[in-house]
């Protein structure tokens, strides 16, 4: 495979993998929770690093998945306690993120984990750090970390696609008929969590934030069927990383970032021209109901 087509393929797994995901953080009004758990995941990938003094990816996925399970759960014991929802996520967010790069200037300066990286990833490097067993090369690290936890998290909404769905659109509902409805609060922060750690070393926070929420958001205003929203973010996902790539292939710019303002433009257009939401739309039938009725 080329150097191009492995960029793409690594780009559109973190499209479908934070799409999918990002559908359930939309319907529950929890996008910005994304945001949180994608930054304060650097505590937990620099303190797996100070406990194991590895960069395995084990680690890092153990160390991701503590602090992104901590940060869902100190955001519900603020937000429980009488804090607001959005202060509760912007307090969490900032302290554990902020501890995370205290701790990478005190103790994990010599290795290549930095602030800058961590915030914008850099994905024209994923074709080179490759997987090799006795001499044979299996293709990137990345793409078989993202394919895992793809499998992961479809296993997971497959199993709890009923819980999934019933909890995030009616939780009191959910709770009267015996869903656990914390526990699968949890299982979605944990897709959360390794999807972000999964996504964050290739292609760092700033995509991860906007894939987790540009393409679930703009599936929202094409359908209102879970089913086809899930399929339809996975694919928005998949088009605004091959999309982003060329574009920036022609203006020699960032391709994380192009393919995060790809994910935006998308997003601007469903939000204007959905069929059924969208503002064109809409207003094409006001102006033609307002014909008929002078008529």
């Amino acid at each position: 495979m080329t150097y191009e087509a492995w960029i793409i393929v690594t780009g559109s797994l973190v499209g479908i993998t934070c799409g999918i995901t990002g559908c359930f953080l939309i319907l529950r009004k929890m996008a910005m929770l994304a945001d949180a758990i994608s930054h304060t995941v650097l505590l937990g990938i620099v303190a797996a690093y100070l406990v194991s003094s590895s960069m395995e990816g084990i680690y890092m996925f153990a160390g991701a998945i503590i602090v992104g399970l901590l940060t869902a759960f100190f955001v519900q014991l603020l937000h429980s306690s009488g804090v607001q929802s959005d202060a509760a996520i912007g307090v969490v967010f900032t302290s554990l993120f902020a501890l995370g790069v205290v701790l990478i200037s005190l103790y994990a300066g010599r290795i290549h984990l930095d602030v800058d990286h961590a915030l914008m990833g850099e994905i024209a490097f994923v074709p080179w750090n490759t997987w090799e067993i006795g001499g044979v090369d299996l293709g990137p690290i990345a793409v078989w970390m993202l394919g895992i936890v793809l499998f992961i998290n479809l296993t997971l909404i497959v199993i709890f696609y009923k819980e999934l769905k019933i909890t995030s659109f009616d939780p009191e509902m959910a709770t009267a008929i015996g869903i656990p409805v914390m526990f699968i609060h949890y299982v979605l922060m944990g897709m959360l969590s390794i999807t972000t750690v999964a996504s964050f070393d290739s292609v760092g926070a700033i995509l991860v934030v906007a894939m987790l929420i540009a393409p679930g958001a703009s599936a929202y205003l094409l359908t209102d069927r879970l089913s086809i929203m899930l399929l339809l973010s996975a694919l928005l996902g998949v088009l605004a990383a091959g999309l982003g790539y060329y574009a920036a292939s022609i203006l020699n710019v960032s391709i994380s970032g192009s393919m995060a303002t790809m994910a935006g433009i998308l997003f601007v257009l469903c939000f204007f021209f959905s069929p059924k939401h969208g503002i064109f739309i809409k207003w094409l039938v006001r102006k033609k109901f307002v014909q008929s009725s002078s008529n």
